[in-house]
C-alpha cells in the first residue's frame, strides 16, 4: 500500500486533486454496514452515508454480489444497443413508481438537467412558448449550469454568471408567492418534497396538494426532485407518497445504485414522448454494471420491513434529539422525515461536527448551523444512542 496513514493520503490529494471540496483530515478506505475505517486504522459510525447514497450501508452483500457477477459478464456497452439490466431496472421502477418510462444518466444534476430539457421540449412540441421554470428558496438541484440556475441559493451561483435564463425563485411553502409567480410562460414547478442541502425543510402536505392543483389549473408540469429523498430515506420508497401527490416528472440518483453512480429521470408516457432519438443522451447512462447494482439495491430497500425500520428509527432519533434540545438551548429546532433528520442550532455547527469525528462519529453540517443526520437505513437503536451520547459530550464542551 502506497499510503501509510491519513496524512499521506491528504498530502497527495492536496497536491494532485482539484480543491473543490473542503475535506476533513481523514481518508476512508473500508466500510461495512454503518461502520467505516480510515487509512490510519480509526473506526467511525457513519451518519453521512456518502451524502445519502449508501442507504443500505457500506458494501451490502446483495449489491456487492450483483456488481461482481455483472462485472464478469459485461461492464459497459453503448445505448445504441438494448441493455438487458437497464430494461429490467426500468421495468422494476415503473412497477413501484407513478412514472411510465425512465431515462438513465449518472448523477442527480444530470437527472435534473434531463427534467428541465424534457419540460421545455414538451411545450415546444405543442407550439406553446412556455420556458419558465419556478423553483423554491433554499433548493438545491445540482451544480451543472441548468441545475445550478434552478438552485435558489446565491452562494452556489456566485462567480458563475451569466446563469441560464428562464428560472424564477419563490419562497418555500408559500402558496401565495407561487400563485403570483406563475403565468402563461410557466412550463414547470420544480420542488424537493424535503429539501436536503437546504436544511431538511419539509414541504407542507396541504401546500403540495395545492401546488399540484395549481399546476393542473395552469397547465404547467410538476417536477419532484427526489435525488436525496427516494429509496426509503423518508420511510416510504419515494417521498411523494407521504404527500398523496404524484408529479409529472421525477428525478432520482444518490441511493439508486446502492453506492454505485447512477441517476434517472422518470415521467408519464404523455410527457416522456417528447424525448425522441437525438434529443437527449448519456454515454454511460444506464450501463449494465450500474443497473445491476441498482436492481439489487432496489430489491432490498423496497421491502416493507426495511421501510418500517426507517420509520421506527427516524421517530426514535427525533425523540432523542428533542430530549437533547431540552438540555441544550443551542438546539433551536429538530425536524425530519424518516432517517433524514436535522438539528438546527442557534450558532455554527462546525465544532460539533469536528468533535464528533474525534469521538468516532461522522455527521454533517449544512447552511452553517444545521446538523444533518442521514445514516444508512440499516442503522440500529444502539448506534443512534451512541451518536446521541457523542453529541451530548460535544454540546457540553462547545454548545451549551
Amino acid at each position: 500500500m502506497k499510503f501509510r496513514n491519513n496524512n499521506e493520503v491528504a498530502q497527495a490529494t492536496k497536491k494532485h486533486v482539484a480543491e473543490t471540496y473542503g475535506r476533513y483530515p481523514i481518508a476512508l478506505v473500508r466500510g461495512e454496514g454503518t461502520e467505516v475505517w480510515d487509512r490510519s486504522g480509526n473506526r467511525y459510525l457513519d451518519f453521512v452515508a456518502g451524502l445519502a447514497v449508501n442507504n443500505l450501508g457500506h458494501c451490502h452483500p446483495a449489491v456487492v454480489k450483483a456488481i461482481r457477477l455483472q462485472a464478469g459478464q459485461l461492464i459497459h456497452v453503448s445505448n445504441l444497443y438494448h441493455i438487458e439490466p437497464q430494461s429490467l431496472l426500468a421495468e422494476e421502477l415503473t412497477r413501484k413508481c407513478f412514472a411510465d418510462k425512465f431515462f438513465f444518466c449518472n448523477s442527480g444534476t444530470e437527472a435534473n438537467e434531463a427534467a428541465i430539457k424534457l419540460a421545455r421540449k414538451y411545450f415546444y412540441d405543442r407550439g406553446e412558448k412556455r420556458r419558465e421554470i419556478i423553483t423554491l428558496s433554499q433548493s438545491f438541484h445540482g451544480r451543472t449550469m441548468a441545475s445550478l440556475s434552478a438552485t435558489a441559493q446565491k452562494k452556489f451561483q456566485k462567480g458563475f454568471a451569466p446563469l441560464l435564463p428562464g428560472f424564477k425563485y419563490v419562497e418555500f411553502n408559500n402558496l401565495r408567492a407561487l400563485k403570483k409567480a406563475m403565468s402563461t410562460k410557466t412550463c414547470a414547478v420544480l420542488i424537493e418534497p424535503v429539501q436536503g442541502e437546504g436544511g431538511v425543510n419539509i414541504a407542507d402536505k396541504a401546500y403540495m396538494k395545492a401546488v399540484k392543483q395549481l399546476c393542473r389549473k395552469t397547465g404547467a408540469l410538476l417536477i419532484f426532485d427526489e435525488v436525496q429523498t427516494a429509496f426509503g430515506r423518508t420511510g416510504t420508497l419515494f417521498a411523494y407518497e407521504h404527500f398523496g401527490v404524484k408529479p409529472d416528472i421525477i428525478t432520482l440518483a444518490k441511493a439508486l445504485g446502492g453506492g454505485f453512480p447512477i441517476g434517472a429521470m422518470g415521467a408519464t408516457s404523455k410527457v416522456m414522448q417528447s424525448f425522441v432519438p437525438g434529443t437527449h443522451a448519456a454515454t454511460f447512462g444506464g450501463n449494465p454494471l450500474a443497473c445491476a447494482a441498482a436492481l439489487a439495491s432496489l430489491k432490498v430497500v423496497s421491502q416493507k420491513r426495511t421501510l418500517n425500520h426507517v420509520k421506527s428509527m427516524g421517530n426514535y432519533f427525533i425523540k432523542k434529539l428533542n430530549a437533547l434540545a431540552k438540555k441544550y438551548p443551542v438546539i433551536v429546532n429538530v425536524r425530519g422525515m424518516g432517517l433524514m433528520v436535522a438539528a438546527e442550532l442557534s450558532g455554527p455547527g462546525a465544532k460539533i461536527v469536528d468533535d464528533c469525528m474525534k469521538q468516532g462519529f461522522l455527521i454533517n453540517c449544512i447552511q452553517g448551523n444545521t446538523l444533518r443526520f442521514i445514516p444508512p437505513l440499516t442503522v440500529t437503536q444502539k448506534q443512534i444512542n451512541q451518536v446521541i451520547g457523542a453529541l451530548d459530550h460535544s454540546f457540553e464542551r462547545y454548545g451549551s
